[in-house]
């Protein structure tokens, strides 16, 4: 069963199906009451009628042979004395259940005498002549001339002027009210089944239509799981639905996957790149040392070394930052960071206002340290740091009075491994990956890093940050 129902076009025709299946029937129903209750209500106005007539021929003193309604042609028809004793009855009455009395013939009258001269207590009293208001209503059979059928009885109460106080019982017949909603659930049952089945065949025609776009982009990525081709994407539909917008977003995740897996094998074809000099340059010295010990150069050496612990440091850096590892919430002073930071360098003066953000101290003063080093590196003289507060903002300034960052680079110097002509003939071994670093920790904690011109006409590195 669970493998029956397994697609969501299985599932959708059931659940439509179900659905229409449950109001059909509760419409059904509803029908069915409601017509079986008018016709009901039908055949009793018309045993009333029947009734006040006979009611009506009574109060004027018609005799009982002379009654025009025992006929027998409208229906059954029964009048019965104070005492309950069946005193006139329709013709070819041959039996009868609902009323008061199932005799069929009538029974001598018993002259009302002067203790009898109000009704059963049913009721208001009635004067001579005078017909009841109120009818009563009850269902029976009867059988006349060998006919049996189910009747609506009504019956009304009259009080004449010589025989006292009558109750007359009239019958419609229910055949019709029987026929009518016989004939509506008999309909029902043959279209209901059949308009089940059409709304059945239209949820699975729409349904497989409407998913068949969803089975493309399942075999397309299927296709691009196995070949690996994140630059294929899935196809996007016209019909600008659910899975339209689907399909584009599915598309846009694949373009980010691909820039993303592109961006990795840059970097990691980069860090080769970069560590694959200083090593290089290592492993030369130390062949030579080992040949002639007296041409060792240990100085180098050990910047070699000090290189790749730098570089070593910078790639777990940001591969912790790729990770989505989240700075923790603790208060950061950046005016004592900007101070620490700058302490022990040359030519750096720091003009802070004590302001405080959330994060890591750690990542923080390493962004600190980024910017100085950059700075410093391409300064003639003097790298000015400014900590100061803007609206809900902490901004660090870090400007220096060298040649500055032309403005076609200012974003393109924040990539991994980018270091601009100007900076490779002054580069102190960075690897390009500084500025970097410290983008992505100004990202991580809700701020950005921007490159613009200084006041000195150098470069100037801005870092907002949101203040606690």
């Amino acid at each position: 069963m669970r493998r029956l129902f397994g697609s969501v076009r299985a599932r959708a025709t059931l659940g439509a199906t179900l659905v229409v299946a449950v109001a059909l029937v509760a419409a059904g129903a509803a029908v069915l009451l409601s017509l079986r209750s008018n016709l009901i209500g039908e055949a009793g106005t018309q045993a009333e009628r029947s009734a006040r007539a006979v009611a009506s021929e009574l109060a004027a003193g018609t005799p009982y042979g002379k009654l025009s309604g025992l006929d027998g042609d409208d229906g059954p028809v029964q009048v019965l004395d104070e005492h309950g004793r069946l005193v006139a009855a329709s013709e070819d009455l041959e039996r009868i259940s609902g009323t008061d009395t199932d005799r069929v013939k009538p029974q001598p009258a018993v002259k009302p005498s002067g203790d009898d001269d109000d009704d059963d207590g049913a009721g208001e009293p009635l004067e001579a002549g005078e017909i009841s208001g109120e009818s009563v209503f009850s269902n029976g059979s009867a059988t006349i001339d060998g006919d049996a059928e189910d009747y609506r009885f009504a019956a009304v109460e009259v009080e004449t002027h010589d025989r006292g106080h009558l109750k007359v019982y009239a019958g419609s017949p229910l055949a019709a009210e029987h026929g009518a909603v016989r004939s509506a659930l008999t309909v029902m049952l043959i279209g209901f089944p059949l308009l089940l089945g059409v709304v059945a065949a239209v949820t699975w025609l729409v349904t497989r239509r409407a998913l068949r776009p969803v089975e493309g982009i399942r075999r397309e990525m299927a296709a691009i799981t196995q070949s690996e081709d994140l630059a294929r994407r899935v196809p996007e539909p016209d019909t600008h639905d659910e899975i339209a917008r689907l399909a584009s977003t599915t598309n846009e995740t694949l373009a980010a996957l691909e820039t993303s897996v592109e961006r990795q094998r840059r970097f990691v074809a980069d860090a080769s790149h970069e560590l694959r000099s200083p090593i290089a340059s290592l492993r030369t010295q130390l062949e030579v040392a080992a040949a002639h010990p007296d041409l060792l150069d240990l100085d180098g050496a050990v910047e070699d070394t000090v290189r790749l612990q730098r570089l070593a440091a910078d790639l777990l850096l940001l591969a912790r930052l790729d990770a989505g590892e989240r700075p923790n919430d603790a208060r950061v002073d950046l005016a004592g960071l900007a101070r620490e930071a700058a302490e022990g360098r040359t030519g750096v003066t720091v003009d802070a206002e004590r302001v405080e953000v959330a994060g890591s101290r750690g990542q923080l003063g390493r962004v600190l340290a980024n910017l100085l080093d950059n700075a410093q590196r391409h300064a003639r003289s003097a790298v000015t740091v400014n900590v100061r507060r803007e609206g809900d903002r902490a901004v660090v300034g870090v400007a220096d009075d060298g040649d500055g960052v032309p403005e076609d680079d200012r974003e393109r110097i924040f990539e991994r491994f980018v270091r601009l002509d100007a900076a490779r003939s002054r580069d102190d071994g960075g690897a390009g990956l500084g500025l970097a670093i410290a983008r992505d920790v100004a990202v991580r904690h809700g701020g950005t890093l921007t490159a613009g011109r200084g006041p000195a006409g150098g470069a100037l590195f801005e870092l907002r940050l949101p203040l606690v």
